[in-house]
């Protein structure tokens, strides 16, 4: 049976991005991005929200982008996949955490400080940066071969002005 890891998340930035840099030269950066679901309590009727913090990571070229122009605040769309690691604490317990490895982020809202536009260009006409290069377009099927012209009577010479030279 196929399975399917995908993860979309808009929202806000909560803190500025923290970029890291492996030996091998590429860029790692981490965001906390919030969302927020509006309820209403069923009991008194009053409209709560509530925040949830979504820990993503980037990597490559896609990570130097953040670090560029993302800072807190920022409002900013994240398709990734969920990837659960294992760690131990500081204090010797084992402990699990959940995180969205990034795979294509496009940033909302307007250039703060550079003039306005929605898009920072990039990946697409709407801002959007993708961590791997673009792919192909899939295969379509060839389109059906056109029909035949049908052929055209054979000339009746016997029609023909005897005037016409040759």
């Amino acid at each position: 049976m196929a399975s399917v890891n995908k993860v979309i998340i808009v929202g806000n930035l909560g803190r500025d991005p923290e970029i890291r840099y492996m030996p091998s030269g590429d860029a790692i950066a981490n965001i906390a991005v919030a969302t927020s679901y509006k309820s209403k309590d069923r009991n008194t009727g009053e409209q709560k929200e509530l925040t949830e913090w979504h820990r993503i990571s980037f990597f490559g070229r896609l990570a130097e982008i953040v670090g560029q122009y993302l800072k807190k605040g920022s409002s900013v769309y994240v398709e990734g996949r969920l990837q659960t690691r294992k760690y131990t604490d500081k204090d010797g317990i084992e402990r699990y955490a959940t995180d969205i490895i990034a795979e294509n982020m496009q940033m909302l809202g307007g250039r703060q400080g550079m003039g306005g536009g929605d898009s920072y260009g990039g990946g697409d006409d709407m801002g959007g940066y993708d961590a791997a290069p673009s792919r192909p377009a899939p295969r379509q099927a060839p389109p059906a071969p056109a029909a035949r012209p049908q052929p055209k009577p054979a000339a009746n010479f016997s029609d023909m002005d005897d005037d016409i030279p040759f």
